[in-house]
């Protein structure tokens, strides 16, 4: 007879939480303030023109919404040269061939149904780490345009070094279309991330959730 025994591993430092919740709400923000840029309400009112100011008050959100998630970005890119192992930033650069192996199981899991047991990873399976790692380009990317446009409005230092990215890519136009586009991947990739992180936590029974509140996630070892 096999009995299990449960173990608790510290996965998700600190730091890695917090950049978490704070791009969670970074993004959220960012977003649905961007949508409304891109979209803007044609709100009316009988009020004095000079009053309402709500567009400047979503493009200033939207502002100050970047900046944050900027230097959040650059948090997790340092942390993954000084975190534990779930943290490193070699798990998100697939070179190993067991790991594109591990790839096609997850997907026969997540996607096709076609196995019953789960992925036996106590941090991010490779598909995770592969998802992360196209997400973490495309963060660099809305970082690289929404500065690029913001340095025709600003003599900052930083919206300045990316001066060159808008006549690089064809003109202001051009920028915005990209940029605003790129919106909805991360639309698309948090339905995605919320379903699968309740999916797993459901099938896997290790606290997938709320192991990036405390840290912590339990791990299934038999036991005879």
């Amino acid at each position: 007879m096999q009995n299990a025994l449960i173990n608790r591993v510290y996965v998700w430092q600190l730091p890695v939480r917090f950049y978490h919740w704070i791009n969670a709400l970074a993004v959220t923000v960012l977003c649905v303030t961007g949508y409304f840029i891109g979209w803007p309400l044609a709100l009316q009112t009988g009020g004095e023109a000079s009053f309402s100011y709500w567009f400047g008050t979503i493009r200033f959100i939207h502002f100050v919404a970047a900046f944050v998630f900027f230097f959040n970005f650059l948090c997790r890119l340092y942390w993954g040269f000084v975190g534990n192992k779930y943290a490193d930033w070699r798990n998100f650069i697939l070179i190993k061939a067991n790991k594109w192996k591990e790839i096609k199981d997850v997907l026969s899991i997540d996607i096709l149904q076609a196995r019953a047991k789960p992925i036996e990873s106590i941090g991010h399976n490779a598909l995770a780490g592969l998802t992360y790692f196209i997400t973490f380009l495309a963060f660099l990317f809305q970082c690289i345009t929404g500065f690029g446009m913001y340095a025709a409005m600003s003599h900052s230092w930083l919206p300045q070094m990316f001066a060159w990215v808008v006549p690089w890519m064809g003109g202001d136009f051009a920028v915005r279309q990209w940029h605003h586009m790129f919106l909805w991947v991360f639309v698309i990739f948090t339905m995605i991330h919320v379903y699968l992180v309740f999916y797993h936590d459901y099938v896997e029974g290790r606290g997938v959730t709320s192991s990036m509140v405390g840290g912590w996630k339990f791990i299934e070892k038999e036991t005879k």
